[in-house]
């Protein structure tokens, strides 16, 4: 079979790498893209089997990725889906290597971190393309010998000729031109000493293992540009996660037992108890909602509008911009709350964006401003929460512009992670250091207006009941242990 050799790595004028492709790297990263986006390593970052690669120094997180590897043979320029993969000539095993230190540097192109000398080894054996079915090979990688990653072909989110057919519709592919396909779950962290090993396999035909040792460097950066720097939310994706970065595992703040807890007890019920406790800015108050027969519970994911400004918003207004990278992103469970300023003069979401967070699970969005497409949303399983509706398009009057941050939204202060009861009776915004505290006072003070209840039903008077004296609330505690037998 033919070998990687130095001759193949100078064909090569251009490595596309794809960002997400697996469906197991999906999962562990909370996000399935709707169509692959791509990034450029340069061809100087090619290697061959058996090279030294450096982790720079001041690095902590050099991350390895292995990837399946496309060579292309003949140029493709607007080519079909029906003949892109014969574009194809050569299939190999590849390693996407980068150093998260320098993520923050990029602002998305990769350069810095994924594109140094050796951080994109590939081969050692080129596997004929037209010998094997791009459905059906298997990606594999070994760290110290040990198998960590272990995946296939059979249902990537974007197929082999997909990825052709897409990039020729812009660019010429050249022969000799690498695609990377991206990588399943798995993808860790190698340290100084490591070797890792990738293979690719298609029946009875191999790459051979792909060995890349890693290296400490010794010579630091110049202090002219990015320095590296790290935190933990960097560990734990480059890791993978923060029990395999070492870090301590973020307990839920909404386990399902305090949930069913917050669906139990009245909002306003929730309210007064949070009165007591001094908080009296904690509702969100004006808006109405789609499905008011509906209660929901969920943690906060946060989105801000600026007013539109139309220089700003050429830069920032289209494209996968905040509004739908928030949308994107949300999880199951969670409720997505927006901060229009109270501005009721343009829609800040529609059908197609409510379907897709109904669709990732969302429990809920709230918005202060309009709601376009409003019969549709209506329609829709999930409840929204919002100010009118509103025919007109965001970039009337607004800018998405960032996410995950605190917010504004109908008086209330709403940060990421806050806990929000919404139904009928309003939308309250609870912190979660308190929510169980809170919640267990909801369901004594609930039992307490039981009794009160059944008393004045009775035909007792509210003086000395409501609320209870000693007296009262002796009878209370009987009548409360006789409810227990």
């Amino acid at each position: 079979m033919e070998q990687v050799t130095d001759h193949t790595l100078a064909a090569a004028r251009k490595v596309i790498a794809v960002h997400i492709n697996y469906p197991s790297r999906a999962a562990q990263r909370g996000r399935m893209p709707e169509q692959p986006s791509y990034f450029l390593k340069p061809s100087s970052s090619l290697a061959l089997s058996g090279s030294t690669v450096e982790r720079p120094a001041g690095c902590e997180l050099l991350g390895y990725e292995g990837e399946i590897a496309l060579v292309i043979g003949t140029p493709a320029r607007r080519v079909g889906l029906e003949d892109a993969w014969s574009h194809v000539q050569w299939v190999t095993a590849s390693n996407d290597l980068g150093v998260y230190d320098l993520r923050y540097a990029d602002k998305g192109s990769n350069l810095r971190s994924k594109g140094g000398d050796g951080f994109t080894p590939v081969g050692p054996a080129l596997i004929p393309a037209a010998d094997v079915d791009p459905s059906g090979l298997r990606i594999r990688t070994w760290h110290n010998g040990e198998l960590v990653q272990d995946d296939t072909t059979e249902e990537l989110l974007f197929p082999f000729a997909r990825l052709v057919a897409d990039l020729s519709q812009l660019l010429t592919l050249e022969p000799g031109d690498i695609i990377l396909t991206g990588t399943p779950a798995g993808a860790s962290v190698a340290q100084p000493g490591d070797v890792v090993e990738v293979e690719v396999t298609a029946g009875g035909l191999s790459s051979g293992r792909l060995a890349t040792t890693v290296a400490e460097g010794t010579t630091p950066f110049a202090d002219f540009g990015a320095r590296p720097k790290s935190d933990d939310t960097q560990r734990e994706e480059a890791y993978g996660s923060r029990e395999a970065a070492g870090l301590a595992v973020v307990v839920p703040v909404l386990t399902p037992e305090l949930k069913k807890k917050l669906e139990s007890v009245a909002t306003a019920t929730l309210s007064s108890q949070l009165r007591k406790r001094g908080l009296n800015n904690v509702s969100i108050d004006g808006l109405q909602a789609t499905r008011p027969d509906r209660r929901v519970v969920g943690l906060a994911r946060t989105l801000r509008y600026v007013p539109n400004r139309e220089d700003l918003f050429t830069t920032h207004g289209g494209g996968f911009n905040a509004q739908k990278r928030a949308i994107d992103s949300v999880n199951e469970g969670e409720i997505l709350v927006m901060e229009a300023r109270g501005e009721k003069g343009t829609g800040t979401v529609g059908d197609i964006l409510a379907l897709r967070a109904q669709m990732r699970g969302a429990a809920a969005i709230i918005t202060d401003g309009g709601v376009r497409d409003y019969s549709a949303v209506a329609g829709l399983d999930m409840p929204t929460y919002f100010a009118n509706p509103h025919p007109a398009v965001l970039g009337r009057r607004h800018i998405p512009w960032d996410t995950d941050i605190t917010i504004a939204c109908g008086g209330a202060t709403v940060q990421p992670g806050d806990i929000i009861v919404a139904d009928s009776d309003g939308i309250l915004v609870i912190p979660p250091a308190i929510a169980e505290e809170l919640v267990d006072e909801c369901i004594e003070q609930e039992k307490e207006e039981s009794f009160i209840f059944e008393m004045v039903k009775q035909g007792n008077s509210v003086d000395g009941l409501y609320p209870m004296n000693a007296q009262w609330r002796a009878r209370y505690q009987e009548w409360e242990g006789a409810q227990g037998d």
